[in-house]
């Protein structure tokens, strides 16, 4: 596979505030709407990844002709885990922001975040911005407006022009993107787990993977918005069961570390624990692990 992979660094520069991973497989249009979202709405001069997955519908070109771009190039989709973990060699700031490719980053949505861990004061953490998606899917941690579906009906004039009335109260249970780390931590924990490739249960497994690794402080900040159009390239994979991979791993559903652990989608309280499960809850997780090993 790495002989199929190149590596294209162009920048020059060494004190960016963040640097920003975003995998991309053949969804140009709205890639480019991302990256240009990322230029005109930051308030720092942050570094752009994208990692090329095949790019037949024009985005290898497209990237390649963005001279301030840094990329990876595979022919072949590579999936989440591995594209991410490619990246980490041409980073050139303190921290790692994954956003996805049909996302809008909104006006100083890096301010935010930087504030945040100013306040924190240490490297351990991991921070969400807060999404604005179309549709209610009873995400507690998500802001509920439509402004488009897709990008032809996509009205971003208008969400320019609200989006300050739609911040939220800081939430508890960071681990989806746009999300941030600091990059000790991510080299700690060894980046995203290739065994959920393409990509399904990474994020959860990632959070787990920090968890264990002591850090405590998971937080959205409710300040920081991005725009989510909503799984335009995970609808056209094959993914894993990335569930069952997290139940198997990790001897916990995935639910239960979100829900008791995370507390996702709660009002953010401070550092989050694990609790001790009592003894009907560790028989229900055993008799998961045999359900899910008979499917």
């Amino acid at each position: 596979m790495i002989d199929r992979i190149k590596k294209f660094q162009r920048t020059s520069k060494s004190d960016y505030k963040f640097t920003l991973l975003i995998p991309t497989w053949n969804n140009v249009d709205y890639l480019k709407l991302c990256v240009d979202s990322i230029r005109k709405n930051s308030f720092y001069e942050v570094q752009i990844i994208v990692i090329v997955n095949e790019g037949t519908d024009g985005t290898l070109d497209w990237v390649s002709g963005q001279e301030e771009l840094d990329y990876i190039y595979s022919e072949k989709n590579i999936g989440i885990c591995f594209a991410l973990n490619i990246s980490r060699s041409l980073v050139k700031s303190e921290y790692i922001v994954y956003v996805n490719d049909d996302m809008y980053l909104l006006p100083n949505w890096d301010l935010e975040l930087d504030k945040e861990i100013s306040r924190i004061g240490t490297k351990s953490f991991m921070l969400s911005s807060t999404m604005i998606e179309p549709y209610d899917t009873g995400n507690k941690s998500v802001v509920v407006k439509n402004y488009g579906t897709n990008l032809e009906n996509f009205n971003e004039a208008l969400l320019l022009k609200e989006y300050g009335g739609l911040t939220m109260h800081d939430w508890s249970g960071s681990s989806w993107p746009p999300n941030v780390v600091h990059l000790d931590n991510w080299d700690l924990v060894g980046g995203l787990s290739i065994e959920f490739s393409p990509g399904m249960g990474s994020d959860p497994d990632f959070a787990k993977k920090l968890y264990e690794a002591g850090v405590r402080h998971f937080k959205g900040v409710g300040t920081s918005l991005a725009y989510h159009f909503g799984s335009k390239s995970t609808k056209r994979i094959s993914t894993n069961n990335g569930r069952d991979m997290f139940l198997h791993k990790w001897g916990v559903a995935q639910s239960t570390f979100n829900k008791k652990c995370l507390k996702r989608g709660e009002p953010f309280g401070g550092e989050v624990e694990m609790p001790t499960m009592s003894l009907w809850e560790r028989l229900a997780t055993k008799i998961k692990i045999i359900v899910s090993y008979l499917k």
